[in-house]
């Protein structure tokens, strides 16, 4: 469902001279419907890289990255938006919404971009932001007057909305309680068992361990850093 072939990424440096600075060498990944595999490396090896590269925020400077039958390194911007609403779903480590818009709508966008009715898109917030412990109360408020933690536990509800065939999870579990990070990994072990591919950065080592079928180290793929 998810594979990268030969993928390379450099950043140019245009402050500094046009200094190249090469991230990332043959990167070569495959995950199958239904795994979840686990970024690791050290700080600065690049796992946020890959993943930004696989969701198209970073252009790759070769290779194939292949999202069912799209390549998000040669695809078009419509059609990356495309693979976004209906195939690829991301939970970042923050919210990112417009202003003064209900809680409850925007955890049920996602649905609502793909022609759900308003009643059942609304229908499956509510019963994520309950499982995840936003309170009824909040919901007509928007999430960007939250805490840190509620922002989070709105974000996650809102990437699990819609039952995507691929995920990218950014540390999901990251400073939540014990309750809302079980509540999390059930969301994730839910998904793999509906057949979503899943690659997630998980600094959590027991809910890496807990969701992981396997792990690769991004260390493997960064070269030399030489100017």
């Amino acid at each position: 469902m998810i594979e990268l072939i030969n993928v390379s990424k450099s950043f140019t440096l245009h402050n500094q001279g046009s200094a190249v600075i090469p991230v990332m060498e043959h990167a070569n990944l495959k995950v199958a419907a239904g795994e979840c595999v686990g970024l690791i490396g050290a700080s600065g090896a690049g796992k946020s890289t890959l993943m930004r590269l696989i969701y198209g925020n970073y252009l790759a400077a070769a290779g194939q990255i292949e999202i069912g039958t799209v390549d998000v390194a040669q695809a078009a911007p419509r059609e990356i938006l495309t693979l976004r609403r209906d195939t690829l779903g991301y939970v970042s480590q923050f919210l990112r919404v417009v202003p003064r818009v209900a809680t409850l709508d925007v955890v049920a966008e996602p649905l609502l971009a793909l022609g759900v009715a308003v009643d059942e898109a609304q229908a499956r917030a509510a019963e994520l932001l309950t499982k995840l412990n936003i309170p009824e109360r909040l919901w007509g408020l928007s999430p960007t007057t939250f805490s840190g933690g509620e922002q989070q536990r709105v974000n996650i509800a809102r990437g699990f909305a819609h039952t995507y065939p691929a995920l990218l999870l950014d540390e999901p579990t990251a400073s939540l309680d014990a309750e809302n990070r079980a509540t999390v990994l059930s969301l994730i072990i839910d998904a793999k068992s509906r057949g979503a591919a899943i690659i997630g950065i998980f600094h959590d080592e027991a809910a890496r361990n807990a969701v992981c079928d396997r792990f690769v180290d991004v260390s493997d793929f960064t070269p030399s850093r030489v100017a």
